[in-house]
């Protein structure tokens, strides 16, 4: 009997209905095909379809994470390569790939939105990069880093002699993911920017490797399909369980919310242990705009939620997405 995911949709339309989600798609798919799908709300006159394309934000990093593991099946480097092959003269430069995808790099981060203005090169954070020192030893503790993935751009860039997001292009190609590019043209605004003090503009002028990307519910849920098949299409079925073995276990964790000390990190996946989730399987990730990309062991499902706010889990917003990742993964 097919699983139904009405409690999911409820979920997602009355969140939009009341105003903590200024629009939103839901879709869930299996190894199969895809099995729910749908768009919700109205926003400054453009009613949400399921073929909007959304700004991703840190739902970028899995996506870049599995165009670099392609670049290691290709035998071009591996999770031990340093940054110190790209940037000789980098103070970091003993920091490895896999550090630096698993957010136990040490580097000093700067701000998402310190670029911010349309007129910036993409050669920006590479620059910040080139000078970035360390604040602990690499691989003693955990704290988020969205510089450390210009890191492993430029590790990746100087072994292929290729640009990322020609990289990128290719490993959306190749999973069927038409719409997904560095390319914000026609992507719902984000609302609440300015109460966080960031410009959206200076993340997509620099094409920003942790957060630049923009796509719809068909590119993840098609990438998300092949990867639940495990078809080979985007990485080998060995390569994905590699980049899912847990890196950060028992590391100390740097993070104002305590919440964070239930999560674990592979490369560039996460892996949440949650007390209020139902399926400790889940691997993915969350997005600051409040994009979910999941994918389940136990269950054989991948859940994409996109929406356009930023902070949605702050209490006047108070969405709380592990509501809807129990909806899906518990529908029969």
């Amino acid at each position: 009997m097919p699983r139904t995911f009405g409690h999911a949709l409820d979920w997602m339309r009355a969140r939009v209905a009341s105003g903590q989600l200024p629009t939103g798609v839901l879709g869930v798919c299996s190894a199969d095909g895809v099995l729910a799908l749908e768009a919700f709300g109205v926003d400054g006159g453009r009613t949400a379809t399921v073929d909007d394309r959304y700004a991703l934000y840190s739902v970028t990093k899995p996506l870049v994470g599995l165009t670099i593991a392609r670049t290691i099946e290709h035998g071009l480097l591996t999770s031990e390569t340093p940054l110190r092959d790209a940037l000789p003269q980098s103070p970091a430069g003993a920091t490895t790939l896999g550090q630096l995808l698993s957010h136990t790099s040490g580097l000093i981060d700067v701000d998402l939105g310190a670029h911010a203005g349309a007129e910036v090169a993409p050669t920006a954070l590479r620059e910040a990069l080139a000078v970035a020192g360390l604040e602990s030893v690499p691989g003693t503790l955990r704290r988020y880093n969205n510089l450390a993935f210009e890191g492993a751009a430029a590790i990746v860039e100087h072994a292929t002699g290729a640009e990322l997001t020609d990289l990128v292009q290719g490993m959306a190609d190749a999973a069927g993911a038409g719409t997904l590019s560095f390319d914000p043209a026609d992507a719902h605004r984000i609302h609440d920017a300015d109460l966080a003090g960031h410009d959206p503009a200076g993340v997509f002028a620099v094409r920003h490797p942790a957060a630049g990307l923009v796509g719809s519910v068909h590119d993840l849920l098609a990438i998300g399909q092949s990867l639940l098949a495990g078809d080979g299409r985007v990485v080998h079925p060995t390569t994905l369980e590699a980049m899912l073995r847990p890196r950060t276990t028992g590391l100390p964790v740097i993070d104002a919310d305590p919440i964070k000390r239930f999560e674990d990190f592979g490369l560039t996946w996460n892996l949440p242990r949650r007390p209020g989730l139902l399926d400790h399987s889940l691997y993915g990730h969350t997005g600051w705009t409040g994009t979910q990309f999941w994918l389940s062991r136990d269950t054989g499902l991948c859940v994409v939620a996109l929406t356009n706010r930023l902070d949605t889990w702050r209490p006047e917003v108070g969405v709380e997405w592990d509501q809807l990742l129990n909806a899906v993964m518990s529908a029969r």
